[in-house]
């Protein structure tokens, strides 16, 4: 974070009082691939190992840990530089990368939530969750939140174990980058996502649960609101999808089986 002169205007008082205020800082993330293909993620600057592997898992250029060769990062630069294995055909999970179809096309009539929905993997699993456990998990997370405690403009995502034991944790300018910075995390740790859930501070569409059910994870919460392609996604994935968790309430909006009273 950076602290910066500021000027607080209160219209109760009328007063101008200069001061100063922290605020969140993002950075251009350089991911090169083989010393081939390059990314540009703008995200805070932290855990650049981990989304690096967390993104290009989401984006199917990475199917597995074990395919890192070598990865080292440079925070001068704000540089990721990761090697693959040669036996991979790169060219090809570029060329079918999931990026390049996120833009869904102005179809009269079309109700496709999410041009992935025929990509998603079906997430199957016995994990159960009791409500509570979430709640104490999100007071868990809020509590680790420091920059978003000084700057207000961070999100924060978690995964969690079904008795609510963090396990990864994240905060980011990006919504999406906490959860690609988790996921890549678990990868890291070889967290058994199956029994897990993640808590995100943010709204849920189409492709974020896309990201989740790539990683096997079966119960998604936000303590904000879900999108309809959220929805869509996590009925067809097979995930428990929640929102609004806070102040001892949430709505389940997809298989509400694993949220237990």
């Amino acid at each position: 974070m950076r602290q910066v002169d500021m000027i607080r205007l209160d219209l109760l008082t009328k007063t101008l009082t200069e001061t100063q205020d922290y605020v969140a800082i993002e950075v251009p993330l350089k991911i090169l691939i083989n010393d081939t293909y390059s990314f540009v993620i703008w995200c805070s600057p932290s855990q650049f190992k981990e989304l690096t592997i967390g993104y290009l898992f989401a984006e199917e250029i990475l199917h597995t840990i074990d395919e890192i060769q070598h990865i080292t990062i440079d925070e001068t630069e704000n540089l990721c530089k990761i090697n693959l294995n040669p036996n991979i055909n790169l060219t090809h999970r570029m060329e079918n990368r999931q990026q390049k179809t996120r833009i869904v096309p102005l179809i009269k009539n079309n109700t496709a939530s999410y041009q992935q929905d025929n990509k998603l993997v079906i997430v199957n699993t016995d994990l159960t969750v009791k409500a509570q456990t979430i709640m104490d998990a999100i007071y868990q997370m809020n509590e680790k939140a420091t920059g978003f405690k000084e700057t207000g403009g961070l999100h924060v995502s978690g995964i969690f174990n079904a008795d609510g034991t963090l396990l990864a944790f994240s905060e980011d300018v990006g919504r999406h980058n906490t959860v690609d910075k988790v996921i890549g995390k678990g990868l890291l740790s070889n967290i058994n996502f199956t029994q897990s859930f993640i808590i995100i501070t943010g709204r849920i569409p189409g492709d974020m649960i896309y990201k989740t059910a790539k990683a096997g994870i079966p119960i998604v919460t936000s303590i904000t609101a879900v999108l309809n392609s959220g929805i869509s996604s996590a009925q067809k994935a097979n995930i428990t999808l929640a929102g609004f968790a806070r102040e001892n309430r949430l709505n389940i909006y997809t298989h509400p089986k694993r949220i237990l009273l």
